[in-house]
């Protein structure tokens, strides 16, 4: 059976965060989901890739063609939910279109924020990963390291990354809109990962009066926290110390709501109704989507800032167009390196072949030599014997073919035969 790259998942804007979070693969799920994937299709999935972050989760296989149809099943039975559930959000592509899309991907043109960079440290992770669980062969180890090529020459030669606008700065700004200056606000982010370090970075760029950061992990928090003179605490404290802070940035793996309602309203009785801005970065959601209901409460998730930060300059579309003409002609280096890769073995045994009737017609003329024949007669034979025998096949299937067959062969021919040119 023949080998199609096949991309099949769901993201941003196919899925709401609602249905995003019961799919979403925390980076020790992925492992044995990759094992998983390859034990249910056996040699039907013969290299995997699992790409999970807050906007998407896509699948990348090296699979026989038919697998793309099952993709769906498989996924909605990991995840304990009906395939129905989820087959209006998916999208799948093959072949070109798989490529194309990784490449996008990786390039930032399919993010939420239009050229951010963080997602693709997060599919080197993703490779990473499905390295380590030997579920990366020759042709996705290929995918892979052009698409990061290309999204470095996307990020090189165009202007892509530096007119888009990160998720933090998106979270700087929405705290701005309700407190305006943000000098007496203190901050609180839950987590300690790349996204909290980011978001760490631009407020504290703003000059709150106070920052935290609150970690399962106390001394992952100490880390971070020293970075910007911070205060560090438990996740148990929440409960007690929550009500002190103006903002709260929330990104951590938990596969459950860290801040509840019940905890949300506590906290603005005790601020008297001061409000508060919450913002939810993670999937599944941190944070309950009831306390949106509270009148004091501002809560953003991932889809709020995404469309805060999308903005249409016409730099940002001229970028967009040559970044697409990249890409373009990437997928179209790659498509051939894989159809060559598929026809190297045919070429292979024609090369073979040729060199045995060569050698062959070779020995033979070695003989006649040694029986004392003129090397020029010699010669001459092995030149007609060789020409004979490299165009004995293509005559013959001539001479049996007719009509258009034959139409095509003739245009063929001189395409597939030697030619000499000569000087005048």
């Amino acid at each position: 059976m023949s080998v199609d790259v096949l991309t099949f998942g769901l993201n941003h804007v196919s899925a709401p965060v609602a249905v995003r979070e019961r799919v979403s693969f925390p980076m020790d799920v992925v492992r044995p989901a990759l094992e998983g994937l390859r034990s249910a299709f056996g040699s039907g999935v013969r290299e995997a890739a699992i790409l999970s972050t807050c906007n998407r989760t896509e699948i990348y296989c090296a699979a026989e063609p038919h697998v793309i149809e099952r993709l769906p099943d498989w996924m909605a039975d990991f995840n304990s939910l009906k395939s129905g559930d989820l087959t209006p959000h998916l999208y799948r592509y093959q072949q070109n279109d798989a490529v194309r899309h990784a490449f996008r991907v990786a390039s930032g043109l399919d993010s939420m924020v239009l050229g951010e960079p963080q997602i693709l440290g997060q599919m080197k992770d993703a490779v990473r990963v499905a390295e380590q669980a030997g579920a990366l062969g020759t042709l996705l180890h290929q995918l892979f390291q052009r698409t990061f090529s290309v999204a470095k020459e996307v990020r090189s030669h165009t202007a892509i990354g530096a007119h888009s606008v990160s998720m933090a700065a998106a979270a700087v700004r929405l705290a701005e809109r309700v407190f305006g200056d943000l000098s007496d606000a203190n901050v609180l982010f839950i987590g300690a990962g790349e996204m909290i370090e980011l978001c760490a970075t631009h407020f504290a760029a703003v000059g709150p009066k106070n920052i935290c950061v609150a970690n399962r992990s106390i001394e992952r928090a100490e880390v971070l926290a020293n970075r910007f003179s911070a205060q560090t605490m438990r996740l148990s404290d929440l409960p007690d110390r929550i009500e002190q802070y103006d903002v709260i940035v929330s990104c951590t793996a938990s596969s459950l709501p860290i801040l509840g309602l019940g905890m949300v309203e506590r906290a603005i009785r005790a601020r008297r109704h001061r409000p508060v801005v919450m913002v939810d970065l993670a999937v599944p959601r941190d944070i309950e989507p009831e306390v949106a209901r509270l009148s004091d409460v501002y809560l953003y998730s991932v889809d709020d800032l995404g469309r805060v930060v999308q903005r249409g300059t016409d730099a940002r579309k001229a970028a967009v167009v040559q970044a697409e003409a990249i890409i373009d002609t990437q997928v179209q280096n790659f498509m051939h390196w894989l159809y060559t890769r598929e026809i190297v073995p045919a070429l292979v045994d024609v090369q073979q072949n040729a060199e045995q009737v060569s050698q062959f017609e070779l020995e033979r003329a070695k003989r006649l030599l040694a029986r004392g024949e003129s090397p020029d007669d010699v010669l001459q034979w092995l030149a007609h014997s060789l020409t004979q025998k490299y165009l004995h096949g293509p005559m013959a299937e001539l001479n049996r073919s007719e009509g258009p067959q034959r139409e095509q062969l003739l245009e063929m021919l001189p395409r597939l035969l030697p030619t000499t040119s000569r000087r005048r």
